[in-house]
């Protein structure tokens, strides 16, 4: 009876060992689980969110209001594009529209929206020896394509450079056969650097433009105005459902936060004080 009595007591206690253990690893299980959380957040977006600072002004904010460390990936557009078509990026801030809407559609994109706008236009040496000032794109790419003039191309898929090469093809003009068509490789900030020391000329975002205009010297713009010029970009996630480790919900808020009326109002207001005017504009919807 005491042998009985003593083997029900050791299975009971081995009993509560087991559940006490397992209740453990449970626990542990839920703290690695805790730990392994993503808090970075990698954007991928283009050179002149970044070089105009705009990002300056928007990441510390956006990092104040939720809890995570946002990663600049500052390329061209076509690379951001394909950071987020390979999964190498949680959120995606670029201004190529008909690019983006092939990722959109292959859904490796999801939740696109349009943030703000400003416009491209043409810039040269303040001569102007191209002879291209005050008139309209089309005709201003055409004179350049038969002046010996340098045209300073960024030549790296950014969504500048999807333009230029479609004013290029708008006008039935190829520009590998112009002379002194040189490519830098280099984003828009570079690009304007180069342009101005060859005083040539270069398509370019107004806001990186100005941003980088006292270091540029006599370098004015030339051409502008135009709905062709017209710059757009979107916010996007790239989708969680598609690739693997993408932060979804630090995705999410982010472009939550680029929709938000405070975001709005920053973006709307940036530049204003340094510039005199505006380097981002809202649309109305």
């Amino acid at each position: 009876m005491k042998k009985k009595l003593l083997s029900m007591m050791l299975i009971f206690m081995l009993a509560i060992i087991t559940a006490c253990s397992g209740a453990g690893t449970d626990s542990k299980e839920k703290a690695e689980k805790k730990v392994e959380k993503r808090t970075d957040l990698i954007l991928a977006t283009t050179t002149s969110t970044q070089d105009s600072g705009l990002l300056d002004v928007l990441v510390p904010q956006f990092e104040k209001k939720y809890p995570y460390k946002v990663k600049t990936i500052a390329v061209g557009t076509g690379q951001a594009l394909e950071m987020g078509t390979r999964g190498e990026a949680d959120v995606l801030l670029v201004h190529a529209p008909e690019a983006e809407q092939k990722i959109v559609d292959s859904g490796d994109a999801i939740n696109r929206h349009k943030v703000m706008y400003n416009d491209f236009i043409i810039v040269g040496p303040s001569a102007d020896p191209a002879g291209i000032k005050g008139v309209p794109a089309k005709e201003a790419f055409t004179k350049l394509m038969e002046s010996n003039q340098p045209f300073v191309s960024r030549g790296d898929d950014s969504g500048t450079h999807k333009k230029e090469l479609e004013l290029w093809k708008n006008n039935k003009l190829d520009p590998a056969k112009k002379e002194n068509y040189i490519s830098t490789g280099q984003g828009m900030g570079s690009t304007l650097q180069v342009a101005a020391e060859k005083k040539g000329y270069t398509l370019t975002d107004r806001a990186t433009y100005l941003a980088q205009k006292k270091s540029l010297g006599e370098f004015d713009i030339m051409s502008e105005g135009d709905d062709s010029l017209l710059n757009i970009y979107h916010v996007m996630q790239v989708n969680p459902e598609k690739h693997e480790k993408i932060n979804k919900e630090g995705a999410k808020d982010f472009v939550h936060f680029m929709k938000d009326n405070e975001t709005k109002k920053t973006i709307s207001e940036f530049g204003k004080d340094k510039y005199g005017q505006a380097l981002f504009f809202l649309f109305d919807k």
